[in-house]
């Protein structure tokens, strides 16, 4: 049942999906459907395995990007949202109060502003601390449904940009295989005039989304939404 969780379909599946969807209308386009064979079969059959070893491929390459991306952090950004030195998210009253509830649920004192210009290291210890302990205590799905529409929107974006290139080859191969198809005819397949235009057309949009789309930019934007939001959960927690 994990393989129709909201996050796997949404952030795993979707990516995997949108990836090789060239491969899949050629397959779609070419194949004799209306009276299927053995190959028709087999290659039924063998989607959902391949989906869900998409799945798969997606979540590794989007955290390898990641880990690349966000070395010099151990994997994340550093969450500057509740420190003085930022002031784009949210105001100074709210953040004094988000960072006093945070500081009696990690155990540890605020840090002053001197201390925060004197040593950053060690303030941002006590913050990251402090999304740690949000993001352990924001599990429950139907509670902070927000929060984890973030999540997924992250996830999404993240995974994407790891299969990027990879959607990229896959798109060339396609186009390349409908020509061949086209051009020999073999008896398996069959790809006629008007369907080589629209692979074609499919492909095009296709490489577009990758190209312009899908980017680092677009994997930070959405990684400082969440982050914007996992502060705000505060205000449910404190209510509770």
């Amino acid at each position: 049942m994990d393989f129709f969780d909201a996050y796997v379909v949404r952030a795993r599946l979707f990516p995997a999906v949108i990836a090789v969807a060239p491969a899949l209308t050629l397959l779609l386009l070419a194949g004799s459907w209306t009276d299927p064979g053995l190959p028709e079969i087999i290659s039924s059959l063998g989607i959902a395995v391949l989906l869900f070893a998409g799945a798969d491929l997606a979540r590794r390459a989007g955290l390898r990007k990641e880990r690349k991306l966000f070395a010099a952090t151990g994997g994340r950004p550093y969450n500057t949202e509740l420190t003085r030195a930022d002031d784009s998210v949210f105001d100074e009253v709210s953040k004094a109060e988000y960072r006093a509830f945070l500081a009696a649920k990690v155990n540890r004192q605020v840090p002053s502003e001197a201390e925060e210009t004197a040593d950053p290291i060690a303030a941002m210890a006590f913050y990251n601390a402090c999304f740690r302990w949000l993001r352990e205590n924001t599990r429950d799905r139907e509670r902070f449904h927000v929060l984890l529409g973030e999540n997924i929107t992250y996830g999404f974006r993240r995974n994407m940009w790891g299969l990027k290139w990879f959607g990229i080859a896959i798109n060339l191969g396609t186009v390349a295989a409908a020509y061949a198809i086209y051009r020999y005819e073999p008896q398996f397949m069959s790809v006629s005039n008007g369907k080589l235009v629209a692979q074609g057309s499919i492909a095009a949009i296709h490489a577009i989304y990758l190209l312009v789309g899908v980017s680092k930019n677009a994997v930070l934007d959405a990684s400082k939404t969440y982050a914007r939001q996992l502060a705000l959960t505060v205000e449910a927690l404190k209510s509770s």
